[in-house]
């Protein structure tokens, strides 16, 4: 049936395949002695397989068409006949047998991963039968378009969108503080780059296409310093970031947010946030109403939030933390001594659903423990996992498998039917979006089987993509030079902290003095470069990172080289240094600048590089400034470089590798801004 109902077989045509199109793969597997992803393979044109699909496809036909170069094939009415079949029960199907092409799906979005299924199969051999019971309701990722100023372009996300079908991903959010139009306020995302209605009304048209469900994803409560900081909120403020509770004007811009963010999509779900309300109830709700537990707070403020949903019509979930904080002494989300008694708990509002986020445990056990608590509450939680994307340009992966995997098994065992892979872009989003394919895998793989299964997880990552798993988890390597251990579990991030710091005041120099960082960036480099040649299309993953190791490989080193030889009155030292090796750091930031730049604006909208030029003009011009006060002191212009008879500490007083979260602890001990 076409879109217009009319025929059994769409006739639509595909271009013949180009480098890039996953028809070649099919090319590459005549081969067997290459691997699909060696640079030394030559690309060929290829034509690739026609299919006509017949049975229950209506609805799936302009899905079709959409992935039909992604997934390899063309739709032709003269095509090999693929029988589709819609069944009740929940499983999905895929069979060649006797000639015979067979497709039973329940749901939109079991069809489009099962047509990935056959498509893969079918390269490989010729009868099969393959059969995947889904484990989850809801699986899909969260990507954070507010936090870190990264507005992810509408073509980028569909082509997310895209992968996500393929993947058997049936669910996207887009975490939006102020990153969408709200009509009322002018100031609401104003010069952040927001989406308009139309832009989410395109989306969401197009997800529907592909079997996937936009939720929209806001806050109702705090995370808004970036409304609040503007006068036109001033009346509804309870600190920088949290709205005031029981203020009226505060419900009414509430109402606002709400019906600007679900008016475009088909969805009835709607993610009201209210996480992380560090001073809920201290600041002006303090002076106007005296003090009250947090708990009442919440409770009083949820019920006026869950009361507008319901009257219009939506679902809405939250994150769960604030009741966990409210009942620790320490106020920390996963305090084993937290007590949320009873009283509070029926005082919560039963219509909502509760997300429990957590990526910072290893081990079953804490999983299951926190699963059972948030059963306390009335329902069985939402689960919100990570895609550790946000410590720097580096991908995380070995925290992202161990959590993940210890996570999504609990959930499975105790019932929890729907989870969120959430991407943050905390403090600028520097790592590139599609650097999480590997990790957006992981999440569909573990909703399609009882157990991971590894050896199928790189064979369906590779065929979604194009690319290795194994190079997309070496990423995690750059952050693991000398003193981290393997899988970085304690999610240091050396690699921002060694781009960004002063040569002149080193502030992690004391941390990695003695350690081979040079040896291991040069390493990191030559590894990034040939993982950009392999793996197709998303090379560039992979080349943002090689030409961030070009840098490190001179600059990691570079502060303690300084210090010594100034302190040893190494004047020829200082002289290289000066002439050579800071122009050269110089030159290879400006090709990392021209290069992330690049990206930044293919995937992102405009708005939001203007955080990260700030940060690279900074790196530039203090670069410049060691020059000239090297050259300075070397032509006797000046008699001392005080900055470098300071004694170096070691950061926070920690031995060896450590953590630092934010840009603005990395280049100066002075605050950057008031």
């Amino acid at each position: 049936m076409d879109v217009n109902g009319a025929a059994a077989c769409s006739p639509w045509r595909m271009r013949r395949a180009v480098p890039g199109d996953f028809a070649l793969e099919a090319l590459q597997l005549m081969q067997p002695h290459t691997h699909p992803g060696d640079s030394k393979f030559i690309f060929a044109e290829v034509t690739v397989m026609r299919l006509c699909f017949t049975g229950d496809i209506e609805g799936l036909e302009q899905g079709i068409g959409l992935l039909a170069k992604e997934a390899g094939f063309e739709a032709a009415a003269d095509g090999r006949v693929v029988q589709v079949e819609q069944c009740e029960d929940n499983h999905l199907l895929v069979e060649a047998a006797d000639g015979k092409l067979r497709i039973v799906y329940a749901r939109k979005i079991h069809f489009f991963r099962a047509l990935g299924l056959l498509m893969e199969s079918l390269r490989e051999q010729d009868s099969f039968r393959l059969e995947e019971i889904p484990q989850f309701t809801m699986n899909g990722p969260m990507f954070d378009v507010s936090q870190g100023g990264a507005v992810i372009r509408p073509e980028s996300v569909k082509a997310f969108l895209r992968k996500m079908s393929l993947m058997g991903l049936d669910m996207l959010m887009l975490y939006c503080e102020d990153s969408f139009d709200v009509a009322e306020q002018p100031y609401f995302g104003y010069m952040r780059g927001r989406y308009s209605q139309a832009e989410i009304r395109e989306l969401d048209d197009y997800a529907d296409l592909l079997g996937i469900e936009l939720i929209p994803c806001i806050q109702t409560l705090s995370h808004l310093a970036d409304v609040l900081k503007w006068n036109a909120f001033a009346d509804i403020r309870d600190d920088h970031e949290t709205m005031l509770v029981g203020e009226e004007r505060t419900y009414a811009f509430i109402e606002q947010m709400i019906v600007a963010a679900s008016a475009p999509v088909r969805s009835k779900r709607i993610h009201i946030g209210m996480d992380e309300a560090w001073k809920l109830g201290l600041g002006e709700y303090l002076i106007r109403n005296g003090y009250h537990s947090k708990f009442d707070i919440m409770n009083e403020h949820l019920r006026r939030v869950v009361a507008m949903t319901e009257r219009l019509g939506l679902k809405p979930m939250m994150w769960s933390d604030m009741y966990f904080r409210a009942g620790s002494r320490s106020g920390d989300y996963y305090d084993p001594q937290c007590v949320i008694s009873d009283e509070v708990i029926a005082g919560m509002p039963s219509d909502v659903q509760f997300v429990y986020w957590d990526y910072y445990h290893y081990d079953e056990a804490f999983y299951t423990d926190w699963i059972q608590r948030h059963k306390k509450f009335g329902s069985t939680p939402v689960f919100a996992g990570g895609i550790w994307n946000w410590k720097g340009f580096v991908l995380n992966y070995g925290a992202t498998f161990v959590s993940t995997n210890a996570a999504l098994n609990v959930c499975k065992r105790e019932g929890v039917r729907e989870i969120i892979a959430t991407l943050w872009g905390d403090d600028g989003t520097e790592c590139d979006w599609f650097s999480a394919l590997l990790g957006l895998q992981l999440f569909a793989e573990h909703g399609y089987a009882e157990a991971l299964d590894e050896e199928k997880l790189a064979r369906r990552f590779h065929y979604c993509t194009g690319a290795r798993m194994d190079d997309f988890m070496a990423i995690k390597n750059v952050d693991e030079p000398p003193g981290i251990k393997p899988n970085n579990l304690e999610t240091y991030n050396p690699s921002r902290y060694m781009l960004w710091q002063n040569v002149m005041m080193g502030l992690f120099d004391e941390n990695i003095r003695g350690l081979d960082m040079a040896g291991h960036y040069k390493e990191m480099q030559q590894q990034m470069a040939l993982y950009a040649e392999r793996n197709g299309e998303y090379g560039f993953v992979f080349k943002v990172l090689e030409l961030l190791c070009s840098v490190l490989t001179l600059k990691a080193d570079a502060g303690n080289r300084i210090t010594a030889a100034y302190r040893e009155g190494d004047r020829e030292e200082l002289l290289e240094l000066a002439v050579s090796v800071l122009p050269e750091i110089a030159a290879r930031v400006e090709r990392l600048r021209a290069y992330h730049f690049e990206r930044w604006h293919i995937v992102n909208k405009p708005f939001g590089w203007d955080i990260i030029d700030l940060r690279y003009g900074g790196l530039l011009s203090s670069l410049r400034t060691a020059k000239s006060r090297i050259s300075a002191y070397l032509d006797g212009s000046v008699e001392r470089l005080e900055e470098l008879e300071e004694k170096r500490l070691l950061f926070q007083g920690t031995e060896g590798m450590v953590d630092c979260y934010f840009y603005k602890n990395m280049p100066t001990p002075s605050r950057i801004s008031q």
